[in-house]
């Protein structure tokens, strides 16, 4: 289910992304907790062991706007 506040073509983009990063983490006998630490993601105990909430939470990373940076 795509955020109202999310353009959906980028919100389709991040899940694609999202879930091939997680296949390479799991197919690499990785955790959920690994993938979200190869994006510098914090992980709550719910979230570390759930694959579905991992992608969508990576997902939702990839969806933040970019911080301005100084001139």
């Amino acid at each position: 289910m795509t955020p109202n506040h999310i353009n959906s073509v980028q919100w389709t983009q991040a899940i694609g992304y999202s879930r091939q990063a997680c296949a390479r983490v799991f197919r690499d006998g990785g955790t959920a907790h690994d993938a979200l630490a190869a994006f510098d993601l914090e992980s709550g105990d719910i979230v570390a062991n759930d694959w579905s909430r991992t992608v969508d939470t990576i997902a939702s990373a990839l969806c933040k706007r970019p911080l301005a940076l100084a001139a």
